[in-house]
């Protein structure tokens, strides 16, 4: 993984590749495999706490670069792995500082009371120089997620709390000043010498001595020599640095001594395959560039050497493999540029290690003064002692260096000090002789005698000159494949794309360079399955398949039917073209012929839908159709199984439930129910004689007519209709005189019988009652005086009658209307038992009459109710409404 700018997010990218190769790995949980894995990811988390730092541009950001190797079983089973850690970047003292915020932060109470610190950040002289950052990190969860991590990697209770003594100790460092009481340089805060003697578990007067006092040794002679402020708060910068890198490195070897593999046996787990994950910083250029950038801008010109060498080789071998003639391929050569840096005796590198062995006081214009001697005639090389007219150059202070990706101005400030061992011998025997074990451990070199001469340890540009000679070694001896990481923003928005930042960075990746050597041959080279399963469709002896022998020599007719002969090379299993303009030809006919084909296939899949549609809709019918035949089969079976024996019943099935009838059937119901009813009464008055006929359709008209409307209609007893004649039992005398009078009307009017006769008490319009009688035949209604033998004293036709009207109450009265309008109002009387209704059997009988008589619609004013008010005996209508 490589990245130009801070932020783009190789990091990440390297942990989604761990985590990918966590989920896929170990189907069968083993748990070993499963521990391994474990302890893999949880590395991650622990190297990002102590190796990154939260910056102005990124929360999270790389300030070391780290190579991992992942061993594999026979199976692709994670067994183990190695960590390798680059140039762990120092800063002002501060070093990185996740670690330090998480372990201020997220540390419970009773930690940060035995470590005597407080959370506020602003107290420590090294986060002030470091400022305040907004991140949106939650340091306290990761501070618990750094500490399980631990926990599960496999660090042991006394180191997790040697770490944390170590981080605090150099928190309290930073607040550690110096003052002059005459010419002795004193310590103006003792109380912390207290507190770093009780971290580091060493005496007190031995920190004291080694930060006011620096040990030589002159043969047989050691002096004691007293420093000054200055030097006092350097070495003190430089513990505290020293210290933090120690740390850090300490933590990398103890991650390694658990997750290597040791005592590899390929008869038990078969080839050791290895997979590496190289996250390291790509080209940086900054407005002050020191000796960090240098190294860093190094390790790029290293990597692009190796980029560039494996993609010509890649090249070469799949041009002889495919036997493409191989022609030789122009490119910058950066070896040039990797020689200026680290050439023995030349380069860079060796004369800044030459300037740090000088005796004396060696500055940084020292050493610049070294590289323009020796290299003022390089072409990549100038500083503006050599070039006085170029003013972006300060004098004794910067040089150029023009590297592959573009130029770049160093400041050699600090270059010295960054390089050479400035840490004093006294620390390292402080540190060595603690009662801690894991913190002496730390600091083997502590051991030597103060007169015991030792070699000069490397410089801090050979160890990191040599650490990259030995990644590209390895790396050569890889399969590569790359990541390009590009920040496309510095505001973390997944929408804006600045382009001029993109371009710079695509500039830098080196990601040019390798268009160039691509282009420089075959741009585009494809397997002739895949690129004819891509460009089949442009031809019309490709699509939709082609009857050539092979693949090859359809992809051969392709491209000449498209005119492209001149601009490929057919190998033995690719297809090579040279330009990008004949790919890009390509894909204009394609995506033309993607269109139409698209409009095709939806024509057919509509087609296909509207066809599958329509099937279905004509299954849904026919089933449809089916069970609502039998739907109505099994009602019809229903209705036959429970009415097939009801002539055999008491009451003629009227008990029968009928079933339910599906909805289709609901009319046929009703008219079944209709002819079941008209058998069934039909049934009942098959066996009545024509006199008792008579009587049950006269009933049947009058609850037709005054269901509802009156209490008492009288059903429940036989109908004498001649209540006049049926006197004989109670009134001789009166049913003898009706029954001549009777007679002799029905010789003059010659009716075939009398439909209903009864004493009445008749109301004229002025209110005033008489008793009366009345008798109504099948031709007359007569009104008849009782006083006088039943004498007629009025006489209608019946054909004259337009309607009668009852009253809804308990009461007898009856209106009789004829055409002209003189009515007839009478109340029936002389009933016995007195409570008898005969309301009920005059209009039922009237009705009956008729319809008999051919009139099968009664209108509608023949029957209607009215209300009456009775006021002893007189009656006012007040309304009447129809029935």
């Amino acid at each position: 993984f490589k990245r130009r700018e801070s932020g783009a997010g190789k990091t990440e990218a390297s942990k989604y590749i761990m985590q990918y190769i966590a989920a896929i790995t170990n189907p069968n949980q083993r748990a070993e495999v499963e521990r391994v894995k474990n302890m893999l990811l949880k590395s991650n988390c622990v190297l990002e706490a102590f190796g990154n730092a939260k910056t102005n541009r990124n929360d999270n950001s790389s300030r070391f670069g780290k190579y991992m190797d992942i061993n594999f079983d026979f199976k692709g089973d994670p067994i183990g792995g190695h960590i390798s850690n680059y140039l762990l970047e120092k800063v002002n003292g501060t070093l990185c500082v996740s670690a330090r915020h998480q372990l201020l932060r997220g540390a419970p109470d009773s930690l940060l009371r035995s470590l005597h610190i407080q959370k506020d950040p602003t107290a420590y002289n090294y986060i002030k120089v470091g400022g305040q950052i907004k991140s949106s990190i939650n340091d306290g969860a990761d501070f618990k997620a750094v500490a399980d991590a631990m926990k599960v990697i496999g660090f042991t209770g006394d180191e997790v709390q040697t770490v944390y003594k170590i981080l605090a100790t150099i928190l309290h460092l930073g607040n550690l000043t110096f003052g002059v009481d005459g010419d002795v340089t004193l310590i103006e805060n003792p109380k912390l010498v207290s507190i770093l003697r009780e971290l580091l578990s060493t005496k007190e007067e031995n920190v004291e001595k080694a930060m006011l006092y620096r040990t030589v040794a002159t043969g047989r002679d050691v002096i004691e020599k007293q420093h000054t402020i200055q030097e006092a708060s350097y070495g003190r910068d430089a513990l505290a640095k020293a210290m933090y890198e120690r740390l850090f490195c300490w933590i990398v070897g103890r991650i390694n001594d658990i997750i290597e593999v040791r005592n590899y046996d390929a008869r038990v787990h078969g080839k050791n395959t290895v997979i590496g994950v190289l996250d390291i910083y790509g080209f940086e250029i900054f407005q002050n560039n020191s000796f960090e950038q240098f190294c860093i801008n190094y390790c790029n010109e290293k990597l692009q050497q190796l980029f560039i060498q494996l993609v010509l080789k890649q090249e070469q071998e799949e041009y002889q493999r495919e036997g493409i003639p191989w022609k030789h391929i122009d490119y910058f050569n950066n070896q040039i540029i990797v020689d200026l840096v680290e050439q023995q005796h030349k380069g860079i590198f060796s004369v800044l290690d030459e300037a740090c062995m000088n005796v004396g006081k060696v500055t940084d214009e020292v050493f610049l003064q070294g590289l323009n001697g020796k290299l003022a005639k390089h072409a990549h090389y100038t500083s503006r002692k050599l070039s006085p007219t170029d003013k972006s150059l300060e004098f004794d202070r910067d040089f150029r260096i023009r590297h592959y990706a573009g130029d770049v101005v160093y400041s050699v400030v600090g270059f010295i000090d960054k390089n050479k061992d400035t840490l004093f011998q006294d620390f390292k025997r402080l540190l060595y002789n603690s009662a801690n074990p894991v913190l002496k451990a730390m600091w083997p070199e502590g051991k030597l005698s103060i007169t015991e001469v030792t070699k000069r340890p490397l410089t801090a540009a050979t160890l990191f000159k040599n650490s990259m000679i030995s990644l590209v070694e390895n790396l050569a001896s890889k399969e590569p494949y790359y990541v390009r990481c590009i920040k496309p923003n510095d505001v973390k928005s997944p929408l804006l794309f600045e382009q001029e930042r993109c371009r710079h960075q695509v500039e830098y990746l080196g990601l040019l360079e390798n268009v160039r050597v691509r282009r420089a041959g075959f741009a585009y080279r494809q397997t002739y399955p895949r690129f004819l399963q891509r460009y089949k469709m442009i031809s019309e002896f490709t699509w939709p398949n082609h009857d050539l022998p092979s693949d090859k020599d359809a992809v051969k007719r392709l491209m000449q039917g498209c005119g492209f002969d001149h601009d490929v090379a057919y190998g033995k299993t690719k297809v090579f073209i040279r330009t990008p303009r004949t790919l890009f030809s390509l894909e204009e006919q394609r995506a033309e012929m993607v269109q139409r084909i698209v409009l095709f296939l939806q024509k057919v899949w509509r087609g296909t839908i509207a066809r599958m549609r329509y099937r279905r809709m004509r299954a849904a019918l026919v089933i449809l159709r089916a069970y609502r035949r039998y739907k109505v089969k099994s009602y019809i079976r229903e209705v036959n199984r429970r009415f097939k024996n009801v002539r055999a019943m008491k009451d003629y099935g009227r008990h029968v439930k009928w079933p339910t009838p599906p909805k289709v059937l609901r009319k046929f119901e009703e008219a079944l129910r209709s002819i079941y009813n008209r058998w069934w009464a039909w049934t009942l008055i098959k066996g009545l004689s024509p006199e008792e006929a008579l009587q049950v359709r006269a009933k049947v008209a009058s609850l037709e007519a005054l269901k509802g409307q009156r209490a008492d209609l009288g059903l429940q007893r036989a109908w004498e209709g001649n209540y006049l004649v049926s006197m004989w039992d109670y009134s001789p005398d009166t049913a003898s005189s009706f029954t001549l009078v009777s007679s002799e009307l029905q010789r003059k009017d010659k009716f075939m019988r009398v439909l209903f006769s009864c004493n009445v008490r008749k109301i004229n319009r002025f209110h005033k009652a008489e008793d009366r009688a009345v008798l109504i035949t099948d031709r007359h209604l007569y009104k008849m005086d009782p006083l006088k033998q039943y004498k007629p004293m009025k006489s209608i036709p019946l054909y004259n009658v337009t309607g009668v009207s009852v009253s809804p109450g308990k009461d007898q009265l009856v209106v009789f209307h004829t055409k002209d309008s003189r009515d007839l109002v009478v109340c029936l009387q002389g009933m016995v038992p007195a409570n008898e209704s005969r309301i009920g059997e005059l209009v039922g009988t009237l009705l009956s009459h008729f319809k008999r008589a051919g009139y099968h619609q009664v209108p509608r004013d023949t029957i209607l109710s009215r209300y009456f008010a009775h006021d002893n005996d007189n009656i006012t209508i007040q309304g009447f409404r129809d029935k």
